[in-house]
């Protein structure tokens, strides 16, 4: 381990690394908890992924963040993973230990958190819109959360089918493969819609007032302005950003922050 003498490093690994909020957040949560870290972005191309965690091990870095491409590539190379990273087999945070690396997927607990903070998805029904590993991802935190059915629709059919196919082998919750259309038909019994990049595409039908839409996407898509005027609550990106920047802090410092403060730094990022 490094010397106590020594700054803690962070860093975001993407590809491209290049407008990702990362390390604007995560400065402000340093600076929150009066931690003497340091927090730096690097580009790295999908073909040095594993050079560039060789580097993370020989640099002590105390952990990093994945973006884009890498979050797939690196998951082979974890030396131990999370459920939630194991079922979407893709890595958004790595923590460094002794013996190696531990691999999370993070993207699924920010959203169902987020939600949970408007509903209990526990007992209710839920509506994954793509199937790309945020999907995988916060499928597994819904069924864990205790949803009765997750319906996944994807542009790419094969892909919502092996979505499905893995949450068959879970206990208490059913799910269902919706057949991907431009203006896409929600469930009548559904409560929880949940956006993933992914999903971001085409519209929404049988919008109602008492239903939760979570996006995924930091920028507001037409799916969820077209619910925002049909009354229904919604998750924005921003707050399943802030969420999810609480969650990995908290999995490397084991410090809690101020959701609310991220959240506004993110706003002003964006800004």
């Amino acid at each position: 381990m490094p010397s106590s003498a020594l700054q803690e490093i962070v860093a975001l690994l993407g590809c491209p690394a290049a407008g990702n909020p990362a390390q604007y957040l995560f400065e402000r949560a340093i600076a929150a908890a009066s931690l003497d870290w340091q927090f730096i972005s690097c580009d790295v191309a999908v073909a040095d992924a594993s050079a560039a965690l060789a580097g993370v091990i020989a640099m002590g870095f105390r952990g990093c963040l994945l973006s884009g491409p890498l979050r797939d590539e690196a998951f082979p190379l974890m030396t131990t993973a999370s459920p939630s990273a194991s079922f979407a087999r893709s890595v958004s945070l790595i923590e460094r230990r002794d013996d190696g690396f531990v691999g999370h997927m993070t993207d699924g607990r920010g959203i169902v958190e987020a939600v949970r903070g408007h509903v209990d998805p526990a007992q209710r029904e839920a509506v994954v819109l793509g199937a790309d590993a945020c999907g995988r991802a916060t499928a597994l935190e819904l069924a864990l959360a205790g949803a009765t059915t997750i319906h996944v629709a994807d542009p790419d059919a094969a892909q919502a089918h092996a979505l499905v196919e893995a949450l068959g082998s879970l206990p208490n919750v059913a799910s269902l493969v919706m057949e991907w259309q431009p203006d896409m038909p929600l469930p009548e019994g559904a409560a929880i819609v949940i956006i993933s990049p992914a999903g971001c595409r085409g519209t929404l039908a049988g919008l109602r007032a008492d239903l939760v839409v979570a996006d995924a996407s930091l920028a507001e898509t037409v799916a969820v302005a077209s619910a925002r005027t049909a009354g229904a609550c919604i998750i924005d990106g921003l707050e399943i950003r802030a969420v999810q920047t609480a969650i990995d802090f908290h999995t490397l410092s084991g410090l809690d922050v101020d959701v609310d403060m991220l959240r506004d730094a993110l706003e002003e990022f964006l800004s």
